[in-house]
């Protein structure tokens, strides 16, 4: 997909990232999760977001992802690449990195060890910098239970109308945030949900789609819910959005990351161990994690 082309909508899946039990990027893992997922009719995969354990990953192993899986996607689906760190300077290097290696486009999630000088302008500044160097389309990352804070949505508004950012994925579930961004909406700059729960309200409020972690697992029922609204029948995905909240809140918001690759795994795709220091969950947590994943998919 070209720069010209990318313009986001759809469900995403924001994929684990799988490891051999040695701790090494196992990359035929990765492309087949990645076959799987868009076999399954997402337009899109997110590599190196929360759930691939980007903060956790170094330089060598998010080249790895992104190269063991360009190839399976086709030019009619979508390639997301983490980048963000805590460094404008370094943010620009690892965008620049990724449109190098064929992402479509960069999420680029804001800085937050120093949280309390993050101010609006400070957002801007670095978001603008970013948009400025990337060769590669800038998506806005505000996930504030990590970043503990959220971006403006007058921010958001303003960065905008800058060429070169196409969007934002907006974790939050939080509506009235959801709402400012939305204000922001037109045909280069999307709105897209970060959170499943809420997924046909948010599609229902104007968002062009979703990046989830809970379509890893059940990346059908995430395609479900997103045909059944775009018809204007949200109610025919209602069982559907229930298995995507189930996920999200029995597994995910219980057991973080290594539940999430537990539960895929149990889904019949690779999730494998997680990242030190992360541990992997017990014996009757990866039971109980199979159990739902089991009645989810039924």
């Amino acid at each position: 997909m070209t720069q010209n082309r990318a313009v986001l909508g759809g469900v995403f899946a924001a994929a684990v990232t799988p490891f051999e039990q040695n701790g090494s990027l196992d990359r035929d893992a990765a492309r087949r999760n990645v076959r799987a997922l868009l076999d399954a009719g997402l337009h899109g995969v997110l590599l190196a977001g929360s759930t691939g354990e980007a903060a956790l990953l170094d330089q060598t192993e998010r080249d790895g992802m992104l190269q063991a899986v360009r190839d399976e996607i086709p030019a009619s689906r979508f390639l997301l690449m983490g980048v963000g760190t805590e460094s404008t300077r370094h943010t620009i290097a690892r965008a620049k990195h990724a449109a190098t290696l064929g992402a479509d486009a960069v999420l680029v999630v804001a800085p937050h060890y120093f949280t309390a000088l993050m101010t609006p302008a400070a957002q801007k500044a670095h978001y603008l910098a970013v948009a400025d160097a990337s060769p590669a389309p800038v998506v806005l990352y505000s996930v504030p239970a990590f970043m503990h804070y959220h971006l403006d949505p007058d921010t958001v508004c303003e960065l905008a109308s800058h060429e070169n950012i196409i969007g934002i994925k907006d974790s939050s579930g939080n509506a009235e945030w959801r709402q400012g961004y939305l204000r922001a909406r037109g045909p280069k700059f999307a709105v897209m949900t970060g959170h499943a729960p809420s997924l046909t309200q948010a599609l229902g409020e104007g968002c062009a789609g979703a990046v989830l972690a809970a379509a890893c697992v059940a990346p059908r029922l995430a395609v479900s819910v997103a045909a059944a609204c775009g018809l204007g029948h949200p109610e025919d995905g209602a069982a559907a959005q229930n298995g995507l909240r189930r996920l999200a809140m029995e597994v995910a918001a219980v057991y973080s990351v290594p539940g999430l690759k537990a539960a895929v795994d149990a889904a019949g795709m690779h999730g494998g161990p997680p990242r030190s220091p992360l541990l992997p969950v017990s014996d009757d947590a990866r039971a109980v994690i199979a159990g739902t994943v089991a009645e989810v998919l039924a």
